[in-house]
């Protein structure tokens, strides 16, 4: 699934970046190379990342 469509981050490269301890979703969008644009897509990456957290716990 796509999560940002400005940069077509997908759900995938954000669990991932997640699972590597990467945990603010601006910090993601860099070790992506990319820049956040709209920020629409930040309250579901979000979402994503506390997922990945509370699995990894």
């Amino acid at each position: 699934m796509i999560v940002c469509s400005c940069n077509f981050i997908r759900e995938q490269q954000i669990r991932d970046a997640a699972r590597d301890g990467i945990v603010a979703v601006e910090d993601i969008y860099e070790h992506l190379g990319c820049q956040p644009n709209c920020c629409q897509c930040f309250p579901f990456a979000e979402q994503i990342i506390r997922e990945e957290t509370r699995l990894a716990a």
